[in-house]
């Protein structure tokens, strides 16, 4: 599934090649998606590259092909201004009360919502709606409210979480350094990554030497939530 942006930038491409044959620079892409920097359509072209929508053709400037289309999507116009701002996580939660109000609850279990896939590897959109519920105990989880989603990626594999892991969050928007959190990046895209403070900066470190840490500044991550479990099927 692809992110809106992804989408959206997927679909100038189309149209950009059907009206004149040549793909659009970067700079054209940032313009028509109202973004700030270039990078950040660096990162949608290479998402779309991962997932097989497109194909950057070798030895040629701004060469790029576009493979597919998604199956489903409604065309939209590309005005400035427009902008898409996930809220990742909403609804009701599966919320465990703090151990003091607990009194006889017994083996009763907490039903937690699956959000989606989060991406451990290069950022992918994490679902707004969930798609099924998993009823955990108490124990495995901390006081508040709690999510999970499924992880795709081998990114954090050092820290045992591997690709077709569920990892449950708490629901927060704050961490230590050294936590691992599901990190909303430029209010497009979350990845599940440890958090590292590095002065005023936020780094977002794999557990795989084959990824790179990327640093960025506070205003452009939001925490979602911490890991407090994993769930493993074999």
């Amino acid at each position: 599934m692809l992110t809106r942006k992804q989408s959206d930038l997927l679909r100038f491409i189309h149209e950009r090649l059907k009206e004149t044959g040549v793909p659009p620079s970067f700079d054209e892409m940032k313009d028509a998606l109202d973004l700030r920097s270039k990078s950040g359509i660096h990162r949608l072209v290479l998402a779309l590259e991962e997932r097989g929508f497109i194909r950057r053709l070798p030895n040629r400037a701004r060469a790029l092909e576009v493979l597919r289309l998604p199956e489903s999507s409604t065309p939209r116009s590309f005005s400035r201004g427009a902008r898409f701002s996930p809220a990742v996580i909403e609804g009701n939660l599966g919320r465990v009360r703090p151990m003091a109000e607990r009194q006889d609850d017994g083996d009763q279990q907490v039903a937690v919502p699956v959000m989606g896939r989060i991406a451990a590897g290069t950022p992918i959109s994490a679902l707004q709606t969930r798609s099924h519920t998993i009823n955990l105990p108490p124990d495995l989880l901390a006081s508040g409210e709690h999510f999970a989603l499924e992880v795709r990626g081998d990114s954090m594999i050092e820290a045992g979480i591997l690709d077709g892991d569920t990892v449950v969050m708490k629901k927060q928007d704050t961490a230590d350094t050294g936590d691992i959190v599901v990190a909303l990046i430029d209010e497009e895209e979350a990845t599940l990554k440890r958090l590292r403070r590095r002065g005023a900066s936020i780094a977002l470190e794999a557990a795989n030497a084959a990824y790179e840490t990327r640093i960025f500044g506070p205003d452009r991550v939001r925490i979602q939530g911490k890991l407090v479990s994993l769930l493993r099927k074999y």
